[in-house]
C-alpha cells in the first residue's frame, strides 16, 4: 500500500461534515424544509459532547437523535451545533461537536452519510462537560410544525419507553432500516 500523506481519507470526511454543518446552519435558519427530517447518531462520549448525567447514563457509548418536529434553540455553528430536545416530556440540551456524528440520515431526500473516525475521549482530554436537565416551567415555544412527539431511540422498532437492558452498551443501529426500498 503507497505512503498516503495527504491524508485524502480525513479531508473526505471533513468535507462531509461541512455538509451537516452547512444543512444545520439552514435548518436553524429558516426551519425544514417540506418533509426533510435527520437523524443523527453521535459518540457520547466523544471531546466536547455536553449532555446531561441523565443521558449520558442511558446512552454512554453512542446515541440517534431526530430532528423533526419538537426541537427547539437550534444552533449550529463552526464546530458543532446545539439543540434542546424532549425525552419522555423533559427537556435536554445538547450540545455536539461534528467530529462526534457517526451517522447522518435524511429519509426524505434518501441522503445518508457514516464516519468512521469518530474516536471516545481518553483520559488525558478534558473532562466532559454535562448540562443540567432543564425545568419543564422553561419550556421554549415550539416551533410551527410541532405535531408529534420528539423520537429518541437506539432501534427504529423499539417503544419510546424501551431503556436499554440494564449493563449493555449503545447499540449500532444500520440505517438501512430506514431506506425507501
Amino acid at each position: 500500500m503507497a505512503d498516503d500523506r495527504i491524508r485524502y481519507d480525513i479531508l473526505v470526511q471533513e468535507a462531509a461534515r461541512g455538509v451537516i454543518r452547512k444543512v444545520l446552519q439552514e435548518t436553524a435558519q429558516a426551519g425544514l424544509p417540506g418533509d426533510h427530517h435527520f437523524f443523527i447518531t453521535f459518540v457520547t462520549n466523544a471531546p466536547g459532547v455536553r449532555i446531561s448525567s441523565a443521558l449520558r447514563e442511558r446512552y454512554p457509548e453512542q446515541m440517534t437523535i431526530v430532528i423533526q418536529h419538537q426541537y427547539w434553540d437550534l444552533k449550529a455553528h463552526e464546530k458543532g451545533f446545539e439543540v434542546v430536545l424532549s425525552f419522555s416530556d423533559v427537556l435536554e440540551k445538547l450540545e455536539i461537536p461534528y467530529t462526534a456524528i457517526r451517522g447522518f440520515y435524511d429519509p426524505h431526500a434518501n441522503f445518508e452519510m457514516e464516519f468512521d473516525d469518530v474516536r471516545p475521549a481518553s483520559a488525558n482530554e478534558a473532562q466532559v462537560q454535562e448540562f443540567p436537565r432543564e425545568p419543564e416551567a422553561d419550556k421554549p415555544a415550539k416551533p410551527a410544525k410541532a405535531e408529534k412527539p420528539a423520537r429518541k431511540r437506539e432501534e427504529p422498532a423499539k417503544p419510546e419507553g424501551d431503556a436499554p437492558a440494564a449493563g449493555k452498551g449503545a447499540e449500532v443501529v444500520s440505517l438501512d432500516a430506514f431506506r425507501k426500498k
